[in-house]
């Protein structure tokens, strides 16, 4: 970040400030908040199993070269042996993230919430506002944030969105970085064009063929040669940002109804196998984008398009809404059919809807449950009998799931003598505990037979936040 500051006039102003607020490596924080043994250490967050993907990484384990999306089983390899990981606790990271968005809310009414962890304001106090005004703001709300809540949050300030964001990743961790329109092309322009909004993969090679890596060379373009690489909607609108020209108003979100991913495969996928493979690196996608989210999903859709073009999308319903990759995988898989059975499938996709800010996950995911399995072919033709019944229509499934121990690693608890803990390990028919929340500090574990005298707890007790201030509503 040494290379973009420059000593700024905090008496320099501008008539526009766009804030981007972002929580500092949201998740890891909120464990390490509520489980003070894990402060100062490489902390985790996501799935365990063979092929669970990182959700979230503290900044210690991000100097091992952990990140987000890195499968866990080389991400744990990376934090051995003082590393921890642990299981996503959605219903706690949205009660921390309202917290916060409310202390957002007293000062500024208009909150544009992009996920769980980050925002955008445009406060009309800071109209004309000078720098040191505008990280005087950012200050107050930094301080109540980590006053009321015992997280740091870093903010970015610039013109536009494009540019508040931009400062925000080099404010982090714990920061306010500030890009005022006369730095804008000293910041933006060695930048590789990726950073911009909009510039994806395929925009990236179709860029790097034409030698335009960075912000500065497309903002160089000519508007005959960015039609001609991005098309004229979308690379002029890449083009203005790469120029510094973000006029998009900050204004409150509308509520997604369904988080989805699908890729569509340059060959034609023609087993079982391979299309397992495909939903679960589409559900890794979507799993990640609805933990960022904040909300829980209930129905899981798997959409198949086939080789002739056609479309099979089959739905199931849990009488639960869940963040839990395992669950939702197991859905997904029951889901899926056969190519030999279907035929070639050329796009694959998943998806997560019935949205919900719940109140507590289901405690024994690993038990059985009704699911209502929906089926439509898109073409509305018959194309399969199976037992008598085509699958254009629906049918009723029981799905089984293995059960496990009693007690799982990252699982809360309450002992009647210890209070409230967190399994940090089972098997053998022992398990170990460590009990501690928020207001403890680091406390002791202690090891007993599993069939102890304990019971699954609220993981939002971990908090130890008064009732009332605990908002998990819609």
């Amino acid at each position: 970040m040494d290379e973009f500051r420059r000593e700024l006039d905090p008496q320099e102003f501008q008539h526009r400030w766009v804030l981007h607020c972002d929580m500092d490596a949201f998740f890891s924080s909120v464990e390490q908040l509520t489980r003070p043994t894990l402060r100062g250490r490489p902390v985790l967050v996501g799935g365990r199993s063979g092929r669970g993907v990182v959700a979230g990484a503290s900044y210690e384990a991000r100097e091992f070269g952990c990140h987000s999306a890195m499968p866990m089983h080389q991400a744990k390899r990376l934090i051995e042996p003082r590393g921890v990981v642990v299981p996503s606790r959605g219903i706690v990271y949205r009660a921390v993230s309202r917290r916060i968005f409310r202390i957002l809310r007293r000062f500024n009414s208009t909150v544009e919430q992009l996920s769980v962890d980050e925002a955008f304001m445009e406060p009309a106090e800071l109209i004309d506002a000078t720098i040191g005004e505008v990280v005087e703001y950012c200050e107050k709300i930094r301080e109540a944030v980590l006053e009321e809540t015992g997280l740091t949050v870093s903010f970015g300030a610039g013109v536009g969105k494009q540019y508040a964001k931009i400062a925000s990743d080099l404010a982090k961790p714990d920061g306010v970085f500030v890009i005022p329109q006369s730095q804008m092309s000293h910041i933006l322009d060695p930048l590789p064009v990726r950073t911009l909004w909009g510039v994806g993969p395929v925009a990236e090679a179709k860029l790097a063929e034409e030698d335009i890596l960075t912000v500065a060379d497309l903002a160089q373009l000519s508007d005959r040669d960015t039609a001609r690489i991005l098309g004229k909607t979308v690379g002029f609108q890449l083009r203005d940002l790469a120029r510094g020209i973000d006029e998009r108003p900050v204004e409150e979100r509308a509520i997604a109804k369904q988080i989805s991913s699908e890729s569509t495969y340059p060959v034609d996928i023609t087993d079982r196998k391979t299309i397992l493979q495909a939903i679960d690196n589409n559900a890794d996608d979507a799993h990640r984008r609805l933990l960022h989210d904040g909300r829980a999903a209930r129905t899981v859709t798997v959409k198949l398009k086939l080789a002739d073009m056609s479309i099979i999308s089959r739905s199931g319903t849990l009488p639960y809404a869940t963040t839990d990759l395992r669950t939702l995988l197991a859905v997904a898989h029951r889901l899926a059919l056969d190519p030999e059975d279907i035929g070639a499938c050329r796009l694959v996709g998943v998806g997560f809807s019935s949205l919900t800010h719940i109140r507590q996950e289901s405690l024994f995911p690993e038990l059985d449950w009704e699911m209502l399995v929906e089926e439509e072919r898109e073409t509305g033709q018959e194309f399969l009998e199976t037992s008598g019944q085509g699958l254009y229509g629906s049918e009723r499934t029981r799905l089984h799931l293995k059960k496990d121990s009693k007690w799982l690693p990252g699982m809360d608890v309450h002992h009647p003598e210890y209070g409230h803990g967190w399994v940090q390990g089972a098997g053998r028919g022992k398990v170990t505990v460590r009990f501690e929340t928020r207001s403890t500090g680091p406390g002791r574990s202690r090891t007993f037979s599993e069939d102890e005298e304990m019971r699954h707890a609220d993981p939002l007790d971990s908090l130890d936040w008064p009732a009332d201030e605990i908002d998990v509503k819609d």
